[in-house]
């Protein structure tokens, strides 16, 4: 319809001043006017049936006088601005908040249950009672919470705890719905099931959060309280003392807000644009007012303060052949499906060096490592050193403890009762991450909070790295939400990062949640930001793109309003009349425009040289 009206009103001027064709122009303006009348008038209707003087009563009544006197032109002008600037700014409030849906569609739908003489029978997951035994095989997804009664192996909890490392479990060990058996049969007895999961919580606590959610007031629409009342009773009294009714409708022609209605949305368009192009999504106004707000930063840790990949942070050698040493603990941890051998075996084919061909047979020690059947090769952790009566340098030593304080997985190979080498691995941090947080507080943000379900040590090595004023760790989804409830309570602005299903709750209760462009479809949908790019360039550029598009929206407002003061102002001590009125009113509507623009010249934060991640601590 916006377009519609904007094509008549260019075949309007066209006709008029090009091809002086007045027969085709003024019907072209009329035809215009009417068509962008219509819906101002619904709008204002329903406003009044709600006992509500709106902005659009002022067009309306603007349009029918400027109609009645034969100033079709302003009519059909001051629609479109109108219609036009509700355009831009329903595109930019639009959001799409389907991550209930997605939760739900993630949930597992079918367990496979275990009868007393071992038949297995796969039924709906609503149909699993507490006490019934349930089958997981490897690669599968656990459908009930429950207690291990059989089998054993390595769990992938990061959808439920945050935790990057696959948990091992064995009997007697609990385990959560939605959790995915990396490797390994076991059979579950069922504690509770469907929404009484932990993983059912979590889709719980996303629905009440969303639902509790209620969409800040805009500042326009306070304003037409007042000024919409004001403006009628400015031309009703210049009607009555005047007995001018051309300029009476002149008055409300030159009041109606058309720098005002345009100023805001423009500015949020030319704002979240530049976000988009520089890998931001802003989902809406209120989410760039909002943000734009915020004294806290809450984080999780893996996946958005660390990439949340296994990888080796550094491999210390004892020994004469280095390269012998790592083909040989490449050859071991090939024979295991472990995340820490894993990352070591690839560490070392990128070191280019090839896995020993004759490997002797290895036997596992439960809860040390591995061992070949003379005892000469040994590849663990120190226990299995221990037990083995290895010898350890007091260089090792030093190098354990290194990698221990860095809270790093140790990694330990002996040959023939001599320790060899001592591996660390680690989840790596982001590295952007110190400079990104840096430039964060210095835009505004008072407080950075790490919450995460990582252990204590791994928790407190990242934030001592980085510039984290808070650590709380081993936190479960339910527990960061109160921590995210208790800092909206004392009055601070919060902002959520994160990446996975377990950051859902949290991102939704926040003032702002943030999700992290590699993290899944939930958090993304849950979030008010989402930055496509996962770096901290991109929050902190985020960050201060939401302040200046509000002080760019709040100067525009400033203009508008400013304009339509001095406009009847003029027109009262006979400055101003309806064609130079209408000129100033266009130009200031120019201005905002113009001033919203500005925005998208705004570039990402100067980036000083990239520290390197081990070269943080120190700084």
């Amino acid at each position: 319809m916006t377009a519609a009206i904007a094509i008549l009103i260019v075949i309007s001027l066209i006709s008029d001043y090009l091809l002086k064709l007045p027969m085709v122009a003024t019907p072209a303006m009329i035809i215009a006017s009417i068509i962008g009348a219509i819906p101002v008038f619904l709008h204002a209707w329903t406003a009044l049936m709600n006992k509500v003087i709106s902005i659009e009563l002022l067009v309306t009544i603007a349009v029918v006088g400027a109609f009645v006197i034969g100033e079709y032109e302003e009519s059909a002008v001051v629609t479109f601005l109108f219609l036009f600037g509700s355009y831009l700014e329903q595109r930019t409030l639009q959001k799409t908040r389907s991550s209930v849906k997605n939760l739900t569609k993630m949930a597992p739908t079918t367990a496979e249950v275990v009868d007393e003489d071992g038949n297995i029978e796969t039924v709906d997951v609503d149909d699993v009672d507490e006490g019934d035994h349930v089958i997981v095989k490897p690669g599968g997804q656990i459908p009930v919470d429950g207690k291990i009664i059989e089998g054993k192996g390595y769990m992938n909890e990061a959808s439920i705890t945050g935790e990057s490392t696959p948990v091992e479990k064995t009997i007697g060990d609990k385990v959560f719905a939605g959790s995915l058996t990396d490797n390994g049969t076991i059979t579950i007895e069922t504690t509770s099931v469907g929404e009484d999961t932990t993983f059912g919580k979590i889709i719980e606590l996303v629905e009440e959060a969303q639902d509790s959610a209620s969409p800040a007031a805009r500042f326009i629409d306070k304003f037409a309280t007042y000024y919409t009342p004001a403006v009628l009773i400015i031309g009703i009294l210049v009607w009555i003392f005047t007995r001018d009714f051309p300029l009476a409708i002149t008055v409300l022609v030159l009041g109606c807000p058309g720098a005002l209605v345009i100023g805001a949305p423009v500015s949020n368009v030319a704002g979240i644009g530049n976000g988009a192009k520089n890998g931001i999504l802003m989902k809406g106004g209120n989410a760039v007012n909002t943000f734009s707000k915020v004294d806290t930063l809450v984080l999780d840790k893996t996946g958005t303060l660390t990439t949340g990949q296994m990888s080796v942070t550094k491999l210390s050698h004892f020994g004469n052949d280095k390269e012998s040493d790592m083909a040989l603990l490449s050859a071991v941890e090939g024979t295991s499906d472990h995340p820490l051998g894993r990352a070591i075996v690839k560490y070392i084919e990128s070191e280019n060096v090839s896995a020993t061909k004759d490997l002797p047979e290895l036997d596992t020690v439960k809860g040390q490592g591995l061992q070949s059947n003379d005892g000469d090769i040994l590849v663990g952790n120190e226990r299995l050193m221990k037990a083995n009566n290895v010898k350890i340098s007091d260089d090792a030593k030093q190098a354990m403890n290194d990698r221990v304080n860095q809270g790093d997985s140790i990694v330990l190979m002996a040959i023939n009762k001599e320790l060899k080498l001592v591996v660390g691995v680690n989840d790596q941090l982001r590295p952007d991450a110190f400079e990104g947080l840096t430039a964060l507080k210095k835009a505004g943000i008072k407080r950075v909070v790490m919450l995460t379900g990582d252990n204590k040590v791994a928790a407190q090595h990242v934030a001592d790295r980085l510039p984290v004023d808070e650590v709380h760790a081993e936190l479960l989804p339910e527990q960061k939400v109160d921590f995210v409830k208790k800092f909206t309570e004392q009055g601070h602005h919060v902002a959520f990062v994160g990446d996975g299903i377990n950051d859902s709750p949290s991102l939704a209760t926040a003032d702002i949640g943030i999700g992290m462009g590699t993290g899944t479809d939930v958090a993304i949908e849950t979030a008010d930001v989402v930055l496509v790019k996962s770096s901290f360039d991109a929050l902190a550029h985020a960050y201060v793109l939401a302040k200046k598009t509000v002080a760019n929206t709040q100067e525009n407002i400033i203009i508008a309003v400013g304009t339509v003061a001095l406009l009847l102002l003029g027109l009262l001590v006979g400055v101003i009349h309806m064609a130079s009125g209408m000129f100033v009113h266009e130009f200031s509507i120019l201005i905002v425009i113009f001033n919203a623009m500005r925005l998208l010249r705004i570039k990402t934060l100067n980036k000083s040289p990239k520290l390197d991640v081990n070269q943080v601590e120190t700084a």
